[in-house]
């Protein structure tokens, strides 16, 4: 018999809290200039390295919205660095 387990809030926490470790240990460049609405309106310009400084509060939603077309600017802002 096989057990399915259900995911627990706990469990919900721990995943977002590896995902956003995950992020943070990747690399990205900035592709097209933006202000970070979400980080003091700090300023980016295309070819910078995101984030700036690595405070530890950027999460995996944020990397998604800024790497992708999903943001107010609806232009991909990010791309992971190789």
């Amino acid at each position: 018999m096989s057990r399915i387990k259900k995911e627990t809030s706990e469990d919900i926490q721990l995943r977002k809290q590896q995902e956003t470790v995950e992020s943070l240990q990747k690399k990205f460049v900035v592709v097209h200039d933006f202000k970070d609405l979400k980080d003091n309106n700090k300023l980016y310009f295309k070819g910078d390295s995101f984030p700036k400084q690595v405070t530890g509060n950027i999460d995996e939603e944020r990397i998604k919205a800024l790497s992708s077309t999903k943001n107010k600017m609806n232009r991909v802002l990010i791309t992971e660095q190789v």
